[in-house]
């Protein structure tokens, strides 16, 4: 009768090879996975916040003197932190500096209390503060 040999058993056994691999591959896997989505959401919001600059540099063009486009830029940006579901209003502050051919509007936030700030041990994270800046020049070309 002839079968396999019985002096090395374990050199055709591929049981378990699967196995043993995906117990070595599945925590580099996963964690690439949450940088993928800790990352992404921070360039969402860094984006988000980009917009809401953008938006209240426009709405401050409209003020007479620089309390009145300090006003309308804070009104423009609680207006627009409002609109998206994930930021949060108190975590965002605005500054506008009103020079002589333009306005630079600056709006801060703290993701410190975001959610995806959980998984803030498991891989490199972002910065907890995320500014971003947005001119328009005044008068004409």
């Amino acid at each position: 009768m002839r079968g396999r040999s019985n002096n090395r058993p374990w050199r055709g056994d591929q049981s378990g090879a699967v196995a043993v691999e995906f117990a070595l591959l599945s925590p580099v896997l996963m964690i690439m996975m949450v940088g993928i989505l800790v990352w992404g959401q921070y360039f969402w919001v860094a984006h988000t916040v980009q917009q809401v600059a953008n938006n209240a540099a426009r709405a401050a063009l409209a003020g007479l003197d620089p309390a009145e486009r300090v006003s309308l830029a804070r009104e423009a940006m609680d207006s627009e932190v409002a609109d998206y579901a994930t930021l949060r209003p108190q975590a965002a502050d605005i500054g506008v500096d009103s020079l002589s051919d333009r306005i630079i509007v600056s709006v801060r936030y703290d993701t410190a209390g975001d959610a995806f700030r959980a998984l803030d041990g498991l891989v490199p994270s972002p910065p907890k503060m995320i500014t971003r800046q947005a001119a328009v020049r005044l008068g004409g070309y």
